[in-house]
């Protein structure tokens, strides 16, 4: 099996398997027991939080274990709307954003908040000046994903950092779920970052909002305080510690691999380039090392989707959280992708589990479906 969908999941680590099957074995209380043995589980929890604020260049206490990027996502943009609606009601956010992000920003706009929503250029990238220029006395957050989770493409996120470092009313908030491990984020100037376990090898249902001080929310949920009172609910501490593993790994994997993932990325998509019937996508100067998008025309995605299952290549037509609508693309459209091609999109995801003999041996298939899909239409 070739495995090419790794921004929809990736597959958990023994590793962190066997960590999470430990912890729950053995350290199965409620970390807000009173007792001994609860006590020992919160500081197991407690250290998991500790390591993971360390690696990722925050304190402690600016850590909040989710279950999540989409929990994170909405925690951010729902805490920070209700907190500070007082001060302003003015959202911007993206045309390219993940569906969570989407959703949550027209579920805000029933509520009463006005969302500016910045187009892309033909490689998926804001331009910074069009922010600037959107920016209000009233806009109070500003939503911009790191990596798109369907071409790749990277966001100018340190720039918006600087635009932002002199507005105290405006908080800035970076949906960096296809981002970690695979591209640097510095977060100094970023007020909350959303992170999934669960794409970085560790288990479903874990994540991460990194929430920086000066920032406040108002939960999601009402509970029993856990979390800071901002994540309501018995923790799931043996998922937390695996997910600080999968960290640990994952950025180890990035210091000594990125290279060889990229190389892996940029010889697929020269491959498919030299294909008279591909449309290409992911801009490789200006995208995360690991996504590879493209469209055969004439071919609707789903087709072949399917057809590469016939030879155990595993890949998806856009995001995995809206590819069964069988819609074009959003980003795509944004990008001004024409129909035909969004409606023909194919995803390649890699991990630094994946080969460059797996890339050989997906474009050999991909050369073959075409040329047999080609012969059917005639």
């Amino acid at each position: 099996m070739i495995y090419f969908d790794n921004s929809a999941t990736t597959k958990p680590l023994d590793a962190c398997v066997e960590t999470y099957t430990k912890v729950a074995t053995n350290y199965f209380g409620n970390p807000s027991s009173l007792h001994g043995y609860g006590a020992k589980v919160s500081e197991l929890h407690e250290q998991a939080r500790i390591l993971v604020a360390g690696m990722l260049g925050v304190l402690p206490e600016e850590i909040i274990f989710t279950s999540g990027g989409t929990e994170s996502n909405n925690m951010a943009l729902k805490g920070v709307a209700d907190f500070y609606r007082g001060r302003g009601k003015h959202i911007i956010t993206t045309t390219i954003e993940h569906p969570s992000i989407q959703n949550t920003m027209q579920h805000l706009e029933t509520q009463g908040f006005e969302i500016t929503r910045l187009p892309v250029n033909a490689t998926g990238i804001i331009s910074v000046e069009d922010l600037k220029t959107a920016l209000r006395e009233d806009t109070i957050l500003v939503s911009v994903m790191h990596v798109n989770n369907e071409v790749g493409s990277l966001q100018p996120i340190q720039a918006i950092a600087d635009l932002l470092k002199t507005r105290e009313q405006t908080f800035f908030h970076v949906d960096n779920v296809q981002g970690l491990t695979k591209v640097a984020l510095d977060v100094a100037g970023v007020d909350l970052v959303s992170i999934s376990g669960h794409k970085i090898h560790g288990l479903n249902g874990t994540g991460v909002l990194i929430k920086k001080k000066r920032v406040s929310l108002l939960p999601l949920l009402d509970g029993g305080g856990q979390e800071f009172g901002l994540r309501n609910g018995t923790e799931n501490t043996a998922g937390v510690v695996a997910f600080a593993k999968a960290l640990r790994i994952g950025l180890e994997n990035q210091e000594a691999h990125v290279v060889d993932l990229e190389a892996i990325r940029n010889y697929l998509l020269d491959s498919l380039a030299e294909i008279p019937e591909v449309s290409i996508h992911t801009d490789k100067k200006q995208a995360a090392p690991h996504i590879c998008c493209f469209s055969v025309v004439g071919h609707r995605g789903e087709v072949l989707v399917h057809a590469l299952e016939e030879y155990e290549v595993y890949v998806s037509t856009t995001s995995a959280c809206s590819s069964r609508a069988k819609l074009a693309s959003s980003t795509l459209k944004a990008m001004r992708v024409t129909d035909e091609e969004a409606v023909g999109a194919v995803r390649v995801s890699l991990s630094y589990q994946n080969t460059m003999a797996e890339a050989e041996r997906f474009i050999v298939a991909i050369q073959t479906i075409i040329k047999n899909l080609n012969e059917v239409v005639k």
